[in-house]
């Protein structure tokens, strides 16, 4: 099977809430996500899941079959930057393999391959920016 690219609804018990997640569909009921979620950290970029679907038709993770390679971050936005000093940093991330993302305006999620020699934390440092993390 061709992996294709898709939305699917995913509600997490714990949290009692449901986000729309892109992903690759590997084979029936079984997923690779193209983003992170932003309710569940352990679905992040890369990593392949499967899921059944509940009484209300949306799917409920059953089992991390593969965790992703990437090592991800996510940490706050601040006003200090702008908008088109973030996308330069955006575009470095992604020059060196890495993906990233911002949900809800004020979150930032990055995905680093594991041998990435981009350090986030050293350019954060050299700009001054002291970020809070969410995850890291």
């Amino acid at each position: 099977m061709q992996c294709q690219t898709i939305e699917i609804e995913i509600y997490d018990k714990e949290q009692k809430a449901s986000t729309i997640l892109c992903v690759q569909e590997v084979s029936d009921n079984i997923f690779r996500a193209i983003q992170n979620n932003i309710i569940n950290y352990e679905l992040t970029f890369g990593t392949e899941f499967e899921t059944r679907i509940n009484k209300d038709g949306k799917h409920e993770v059953v089992r991390i079959i593969k965790e992703s390679d990437y090592i991800t971050t996510s940490f706050f936005l601040t006003p200090k930057f702008t908008e088109s000093e973030y996308r330069t940093l955006g575009d470095e991330i992604i020059r060196h393999g890495g993906y990233w993302q911002v949900d809800l305006g004020y979150i930032a999620t990055v995905n680093l391959p594991a041998n990435c020699e981009l350090d986030l934390h050293n350019i954060f440092k050299t700009l001054g920016f002291n970020p809070t993390y969410l995850n890291d």
